[in-house]
């Protein structure tokens, strides 16, 4: 199989692409590497795997010229499409960036996609789509009310990939995500964005020279410990689950969305606690108001789409940790592409 991934030398996009090449399909990685990074698709190139890295191909979605250069060749059978913005704050700030860069790209790829012929996708969503949950564990019928206009663009996509299927038959998978964790059980790729703001490896950078304390957004919740809960999904569960969409999709598979996450939920200072025991470090932190919006508890409901694909996650917060510290290590490391 040949499979263009947008976002492909991005945090999850460059992990679902290893999985790819792993199983012996043949890869096109799209990215305009505003987040992506070069030092990642520089790992991919070199990767000796079953499948190949047909190419890297330096694209905007918003770019019609680039477009054609991703489908170049042809002989495309799939799209997996992680490119996008995904700051909150930012997109609170700066609404016209989110919808112009998230919907409207998305909906240059779709019809590149159908003048191609390409009718399979499987688009990286989000657990924003919920806004504040009216239940948890958070299942796919929970009301969809997005709260910033990053969640509210990658509904919007999904309500066009529907109408997409309905009038031209293009059929897609959409995968609501937790929150995702660790890295490439062999450190070829990992976690890397400027600035971060993911929980555990801003954890993680506080114990390296130079690292700041690690802020903790308030510890006065109605939970185990007062601090929020949080459902961590293993990066690598996370890109099984994108091959097995695709499985999904060639056996038939029809329009559908789906939670990843682990059904389970750690409070920050669990996670906390387990990086210093991972680390062997005591990670210093300094006490902050809360953050508005952010709810107590947020965990997923899975069975959705174990029932449908049969995919449960397999690696436990304790190994996303160890994975996430060792990839950590060697990101501090690095001064030239690797």
């Amino acid at each position: 199989m040949r499979v263009i991934v947008t976002g492909g030398a991005g945090y999850i996009g460059s992990h679902c692409s290893i999985a790819l090449m792993e199983k012996g399909h043949d890869v096109i990685v799209a990215d305009n590497f505003q987040i992506g990074r070069r030092e990642i698709a520089a790992s991919l190139k070199s990767l000796d795997l079953p499948g190949k890295l047909l190419k890297v191909v330096e694209a905007d979605l918003n770019d019609q010229k680039g477009l054609k250069k991703v489908f170049e060749g042809g002989g495309i059978d799939a799209v997996i499409h992680f490119a996008a913005l995904s700051q909150v704050g930012e997109s609170m700030n700066n609404p016209k960036k989110y919808y112009r860069n998230n919907v409207g790209g998305t909906m240059n790829l779709l019809d590149a996609m159908l003048d191609r012929g390409v009718d399979k996708i499987v688009f990286s969503s989000t657990a924003a789509v919920y806004g504040e949950p009216v239940r948890v564990p958070v299942d796919e019928e929970c009301p969809q009310m997005p709260i910033n206009p990053y969640g509210a663009s990658k509904l919007m996509i999904e309500r066009i990939m529907d109408n997409y299927d309905k009038a031209y038959g293009l059929k897609s998978v959409r995968f609501r995500y937790f929150n995702v964790a660790g890295a490439d059980i062999g450190c070829r790729v990992g976690e890397w964005h400027e600035p971060e703001t993911h929980l555990i490896p801003n954890i993680l950078r506080s114990v390296f020279k130079g690292g700041e304390d690690f802020k903790l957004y308030g510890n006065d919740y109605p939970t185990r410990d007062g601090t929020c809960v949080r459902d961590y999904v293993n990066v690598e569960d996370l890109a099984d689950a994108h091959i097995m969409a695709l499985e999904y999709l060639f056996k038939g598979g029809s329009t559908d969305f789906f939670n990843l996450g682990t059904n389970e939920g750690n409070t920050v200072l669990e996670v906390l606690k387990e990086c210093e025991n991972v680390t062997g470090k005591r990670i210093p932190v300094t006490l902050m108001p809360r953050r508005p919006g952010d709810p107590s508890v947020l965990t997923a409901d899975n069975s959705k789409v174990k029932r449908v694909m049969g995919w449960t996650p397999r690696r436990t917060l304790r190994q996303s940790i160890e994975t996430a510290y060792e990839w950590e290590n060697k990101r501090q490391r690095i001064s030239e592409p690797f």
